[in-house]
């Protein structure tokens, strides 16, 4: 919303799941007098857009690509949404060819914006009452706190490393993994719950504010993500924007960011990460050159600032004539 309304436009912003049908889309656009639109995933979003009679663009959200693709039905929405879109952002090249090779007849209008990013840490927040919060009734001296940042669906797969970290803790009770995010499938929601009632070392927050979330991003030992599917992590990277040190489990979306042992660890199951994790906690220099090389690798790849002069191009791609 800030990069279209700095490009002079006014934005709503909409949940595609407050909209059940087609229709419901087309009275919203009508009673708003909506001139053009942006859909952020090319299933969940880019469904409801076509045949409405104002130009749209994508961008691609992760499981779209990686996951969405692989079922017909979806993968042939998908397609026909592409047909109509003025343009499609990927986040990376190996997303872009993916797209191209499921889609070919959209291959010119796809083009690459990796994030960008901007951290905003609240500068008055309280380490200690968070921590008080999530029931870890320790000295803050003496922990050390990993953050896994996730809605709590099943492609995040938050309870993939619980089970090692918990035995972790049990022999070194100052390791704790905190597990923060917004709950997005209720089912899951509940199994996720019930597991980390059960589960020593591990504790689990509600969705916060992004000031509040950045500051205990700043105050953790390491950002964690055990997702089986990514597109571009915006916690990776504001994490190596705070000078934080980066877990990751070993998948493409996630390895198109972090170069093991250099912008940070890439773990392929729950022991290698363990085994990772405690080398990070006894090398600082590891963790030292992996924070310098992360935080050099967001400001030089992912700035705010060119991702806004991108968007500005695009909307001017929504302006013009179809034919443009």
């Amino acid at each position: 919303r800030d990069h279209l309304e700095a490009a002079g436009h006014v934005c709503i912003l909409k949940n595609a799941l407050d909209f059940e049908s087609p229709s419901e889309i087309s009275n919203f656009i009508k009673a708003e007098s909506l001139e053009a639109a942006m859909a952020l995933h090319l299933y969940r979003g880019g469904r409801l857009l076509p045949g409405h009679g104002i130009p749209f663009g994508i961008i691609f959200g992760g499981t779209d690509l990686n996951e969405d693709v692989k079922q017909g039905e979806k993968n042939k929405v998908m397609g026909k949404v592409l047909e109509e879109a003025r343009f499609a952002v990927a986040f990376t090249e190996s997303m872009k060819e993916t797209a191209q090779r499921q889609w070919p007849h959209a291959k010119d209008k796809i083009y690459v914006q990796s994030q960008g990013i901007a951290t905003v840490p609240n500068t008055t927040f309280n380490w200690n009452t968070f921590l008080q919060r999530s029931e870890i009734n320790q000295s803050a001296d003496s922990l050390h706190v990993f953050l896994l940042i996730c809605g709590l669906r099943q492609v995040k797969d938050p309870l993939y490393l619980v089970d090692a970290f918990s035995e972790w803790h049990q022999e070194e009770p100052s390791v704790y993994m905190v597990i923060v995010g917004p709950e997005v499938d209720p089912v899951f929601t509940r199994e996720v719950k019930a597991k980390v009632r059960r589960t020593p070392g591990v504790r689990l927050i509600g969705e916060m504010a992004r000031e509040d979330l950045h500051a205990v991003v700043k105050n953790c030992f390491a950002v964690v993500n055990s997702s089986v599917s990514e597109g571009m992590s915006a916690a990776i990277l504001e994490a190596m924007d705070l000078e934080v040190p980066v877990l990751a489990r070993n998948i493409p979306g996630n390895a198109a960011v972090v170069k093991h042992e250099v912008t940070g660890l890439l773990f392929s199951d729950p022991q290698e990460f363990v085994r990772l994790a405690k080398r990070l906690g006894g090398d600082p220099a590891l963790e030292k050159q992996i924070v310098a090389n992360g935080r050099e690798y967001v400001r030089m790849y992912h700035s705010w600032q060119v991702e806004r002069n991108t968007y500005g191009q695009l909307v001017r791609m929504l302006e013009g004539s179809s034919e443009d």
